[in-house]
């Protein structure tokens, strides 16, 4: 981790650090990224490909007429992608192919208010029920396997959050506008760090990654450093960042730009 910050910051100040490994080509609305370096393409059609590391095509989601617009996607699980639906409470599973293993009601489980989802430590998925200010823990069919406590108890500004990340044995959820909440994976709070209008924030072991403007921001918790790492302007604009360990992804108009570092 020490070596991926010092890498960055060098590249932030040399964008000869950079290395460009390809720009995978496309009019594209969103995209992610998977830890084995697969691409995960949304189109404005809301058409899903994915395509590995070359480039070539390992499956195609196109199910828009029963599902609508793409509200977020999970693929910390390569071989389970988490499609979350807003308009429609649903979440969808798929297989590392892309093919439906199955979909989720939250409705059905009487869950109405969710703006984020993610895949948990067990394999489950992690979802935040805004009407009752819980985060929940839902199995396959919709089941609740766990929820904490209502946390209108702990704050007395709740929080709306957008991101969930399951990371080393805690629960991050980030609200824009009130800061990143740290829990353990058994629901307990743990801290609050006031980081706001961050977008595209991930987490890297005890780091928490997230772009302002132009900047990546690199907090580590354990040891409560912060460095600000300017993108290179050779490699602006973009839209959105994906970090991983080594690689860095920009979504631009010409389509996703991977550079190595």
């Amino acid at each position: 981790m020490l070596s991926l910050l010092a890498s960055l910051l060098v590249a932030a100040q040399d964008s000869s650090v950079f290395t460009k490994v390809r720009l995978m080509e496309g009019s594209f609305v969103d995209f992610t990224v998977d830890n084995l370096g697969n691409y995960y393409l949304l189109s404005k059609d809301n058409q899903l490909k994915k395509l590995n590391a070359k480039g070539d095509s390992m499956g195609v989601f196109n199910d828009v007429r029963r599902y609508g617009k793409l509200y977020a996607m999970d693929v910390t699980n390569p071989l389970k992608v988490l499609l979350y639906y807003r308009n429609f409470s649903t979440i969808v599973v798929l297989d590392r192919f892309l093919n439906v293993v199955n979909s989720i009601d939250l409705r059905k489980a009487g869950i109405f208010q969710v703006k984020a989802i993610a895949q948990s430590y067990d394999n489950n998925i992690w979802v935040y029920d805004e009407q009752n200010n819980k985060l929940k823990r839902i199995g396959e069919k919709g089941e609740l396997l766990f929820e904490s406590v209502d946390l209108r108890i702990i704050f007395d500004d709740i929080p709306s959050p957008v991101k969930i990340t399951d990371n080393d044995g805690y629960v991050y959820l980030y609200d824009p506008e009130k800061g990143i909440y740290i829990f353990d994976i058994y629901g307990s709070f743990k801290t609050r760090i006031s980081y706001t209008g961050l977008s595209d924030v991930t987490v890297i072991g005890k780091t928490i990654l997230g772009l302002s403007a132009d900047t990546i921001i690199a907090y580590t918790t354990g040891t409560l450093t912060e460095r600000r790492l300017r993108v290179p302007a050779a490699y602006q604009p973009f839209q959105k960042a994906i970090i991983l360990p080594g690689h860095l992804y920009l979504l631009q108009k010409e389509g996703v730009l991977h550079l190595s570092f």
